[in-house]
C-alpha cells in the first residue's frame, strides 16, 4: 500500500460535474490500495470574486477578515468533494487548515508554513478514510488566527503535508498535461518535458511559470518530495519534478524551457552621487518596505557631476510603495528624480545545459535582434539568462526564443479549461 497526496486546482473543479470527475480520478487511487489524501482549491474563480467583494465592502478589508473570508471558498470545495466522494461509496472526511494542522507564521495573506501536526490526518486515514484538506490557508501558531499562504499556495499545502505523512509522491493537477517548454497560450508548439529537476523548475517557477508555486517547488527540493504534474482532465503521463532526472545528461539540450512574467516594473533612480553606501542605502530603503528586488543595473557614472543611475525591478503590485518610500526618504539619499515604468516584461531561458554549452547567450540575443526585440535589462545565473523588454514584445521575444533553441514541438499542447492551473 502507499501513500499519494493529490491537489486539484480551481479549474479542476470549478463546477459540480468537475467536482465529481475529480471524486471518481481520487476514489480510483484509494481503491488501488492507496492511502490518499487530497488538497482541494476554491471553485474556478470563487476567490477573486471573494475577493471582489470585499472590496466592494471595504476599500482597504483589514488581513484578519480578508484571510476568514478568502478561506472559506476552499472550504466549500473540500466539503462538495466530500459529498461527491460519499455517493461513490467512499468514506472521505474534509478538514480546514487548521484542522489539518498545517501551523503558519502570523502574516496575514501571505503567511509561511512553520510545522504541520498530521495526528487528525492519521487517525482518518488509518480508519480508512479518504482525506480532503482546505488549501491554502493555516493557523498561526502564535496568534491562533486563520491564515493564508498567498495565491497559488494550494500546491505548497500540498507538497508540506506530503513531507509530514511520508508520502511517496504528490500529485498536482491542473488544466495542462504537465510542465511545459513554454506557455501553451503563447506558443501552441511547447513540448511537454518528461522529467525535470527541482534547480530547473525553481528558476521556472521563479520568472514567470505558472504551472507550479515557487514555495511548493522550495519545500519539495528540501524536503526532498517527487512532485508529479498532471492534468485532472486527461490520463497522460504529465511531467516529474524531482532531484536529478533518470537517464537524462546535460548534454541532452542546452535549455529546458522558455518563461515569461508580465507582473514586474522598473524603477530608476536617476542621479546618485556615486560614492560608497548610496546603493546600499536604497536597497536599505527598498527592503524595510518588505519589497523583493529581481534584477539591478548601475549605470555608468558621469565623471562631470559625479553621479549614476540605478534601476531595478520589482513586482508590480509594489511599485507604489516604492516609490514612496524612495520620495520619503529623497532627502537622505539625494538623488534627483525617479522614473517609473511598468510597460515591460521579462522573458528568461532556463536549463542546466548551459553549464557545459558555450554559446546559449548569444544564441538567445541574436534570436531577439533578427526579431527586432530591444533589450533593456539583463540578468543571469547559473542555468538562467533574463532579460526585460517592452510588454507588447513579450510574446515575441518567447516564440522566437523557443524556436531558436529548437523547442518547438509539430503538434499543439492542449489547456483544457484555459487557466493553466
Amino acid at each position: 500500500m502507499g501513500r499519494i497526496v493529490q491537489k486539484f486546482g480551481g479549474s479542476s473543479v470549478a463546477d459540480a460535474a468537475s467536482i465529481k470527475r475529480v471524486a471518481r480520478r481520487i476514489l480510483n487511487a484509494k481503491l488501488a490500495g492507496n492511502d490518499v489524501v487530497v488538497v482541494i482549491s476554491a471553485m474556478g474563480d470563487t476567490t477573486d470574486e471573494l475577493m471582489d467583494l470585499a472590496m466592494q465592502v471595504s476599500p482597504q478589508p483589514k488581513p484578519r477578515e480578508l484571510d476568514m473570508l478568502l478561506t472559506t471558498g476552499e472550504r466549500q470545495s473540500a466539503a462538495l468533494l466530500a459529498m461527491a466522494l460519499s455517493d461513490l461509496g467512499a468514506e472521505a472526511r474534509s478538514y480546514t487548515g487548521s484542522q489539518a494542522g498545517v501551523l503558519t507564521t502570523p502574516t496575514h495573506g501571505n503567511a509561511r508554513i512553520i510545522d504541520i501536526t498530521p495526528g487528525r490526518i492519521e487517525s482518518a486515514l488509518a480508519a480508512g478514510n479518504i482525506v480532503i484538506v482546505a488549501g491554502f490557508q493555516g493557523v498561526s501558531q502564535d496568534t491562533k488566527d486563520i491564515t493564508t499562504l498567498g495565491r497559488g499556495a494550494s500546491d505548497t499545502t500540498a507538497v508540506a503535508l506530503a513531507a509530514a505523512l511520508g508520502a511517496d509522491y504528490c500529485e498536482i493537477y491542473s488544466d495542462v498535461d504537465g510542465v511545459f517548454t513554454a506557455d501553451p497560450r503563447i506558443v501552441p508548439g511547447a513540448r511537454r518535458i518528461p522529467e525535470i529537476s527541482y534547480e530547473e523548475m525553481l528558476e521556472m517557477a521563479a520568472n514567470g511559470a505558472k504551472i507550479l508555486h515557487l514555495r511548493c517547488v522550495e519545500y519539495a527540493r528540501r524536503e526532498n518530495v517527487p512532485v508529479h504534474v498532471r492534468s485532472s482532465f486527461s490520463d497522460k503521463p504529465g511531467t516529474w519534478v524531482k532531484d536529478q532526472p533518470e537517464g537524462s545528461t546535460v548534454e541532452e539540450a542546452m535549455i529546458t524551457g522558455v518563461t515569461q512574467d508580465r507582473g514586474e516594473a522598473k524603477i530608476t533612480v536617476v542621479g546618485v552621487p556615486d560614492r560608497p553606501g548610496e546603493a546600499a542605502e536604497i536597497f536599505d530603503t527598498i527592503a524595510r518596505a518588505d519589497i523583493n528586488i529581481d534584477m539591478i543595473v548601475q549605470n555608468v557614472s558621469q565623471v562631470s557631476s559625479g553621479r549614476t543611475d540605478i534601476s531595478f525591478t520589482l513586482p508590480m503590485s509594489d511599485g507604489r510603495k516604492a516609490i514612496e518610500v524612495l520620495n520619503m526618504n529623497k532627502d537622505k539619499i539625494q538623488f534627483d528624480e525617479l522614473l517609473y515604468d511598468d510597460q515591460i516584461g521579462k522573458v528568461s531561458i532556463v536549463g542546466v545545459g548551459m553549464r557545459s554549452h558555450p554559446g546559449v547567450t548569444a544564441k538567445f540575443f541574436r534570436a531577439l535582434a533578427e526579431a527586432g526585440i530591444n533589450l533593456d535589462m539583463i540578468s543571469t545565473s547559473e542555468i538562467r539568462i533574463s532579460v526585460v523588454v517592452d510588454s507588447e514584445q513579450v510574446d515575441e521575444a518567447v516564440r522566437a526564443a523557443h524556436t531558436a533553441f529548437g523547442l518547438d514541438a509539430e503538434g499543439e499542447a492542449v489547456v483544457y479549461a484555459g487557466t493553466g492551473r
